[in-house]
């Protein structure tokens, strides 16, 4: 161990621009993950959601456009698109308490979304990590129409 850590400084002259790239990518991955523990969400898996759903009842949002509800949705859903989205709407404060889960097609709405719940002081927050596109790869069951099930 301390051979190598003569040699280290011998390898940083010799590499510079391998060194300063490790330092880059070390820094990204730790500003990732510091703002990921930072986020006040919970990103699941389909897997995940599905125990969520099932075990503790989570009211699930789906803010994709109403088109893309529409050709499928998760089943239990409740479509709200994310031009209403609102934390304060009286319906949705009754569920500030409860385990709350939003997605969308890709994921990156329902993350918008998912903060200004936080920010609204709701209590459990996820999101179904890829959106709607891991959950059908996973083979999951989607409903079509406008009716949640």
């Amino acid at each position: 161990m301390s051979d190598i850590l003569h040699r280290l400084p011998e390898f940083i002259g010799n590499h510079p621009f391998l060194s300063f790239g490790f330092i880059a990518v070390l820094v990204a991955v730790i500003a990732a993950e510091v703002g990921r523990l930072g986020r006040g969400y919970k990103a699941l898996t389909p897997a995940g959601l599905t125990q969520l759903i099932n075990k503790n009842n989570a009211l699930l949002i789906d803010v994709s456009s109403i088109q893309d509800y529409e050709k499928g949705h998760i089943p239990g859903a409740r479509h709200v698109a994310m031009s209403q989205f609102d934390p304060e709407n009286k319906d949705l404060a009754k569920a500030k308490n409860l385990p709350v889960a939003i997605y969308c097609r890709t994921g990156q709405t329902s993350s918008t979304a998912a903060k200004r719940l936080k920010k609204a002081g709701f209590a459990d927050v996820y999101t179904l990590d890829g959106g709607l596109r891991t959950w059908t790869e996973a083979q999951l069951p989607l409903v079509k129409g406008r009716s949640a099930s």
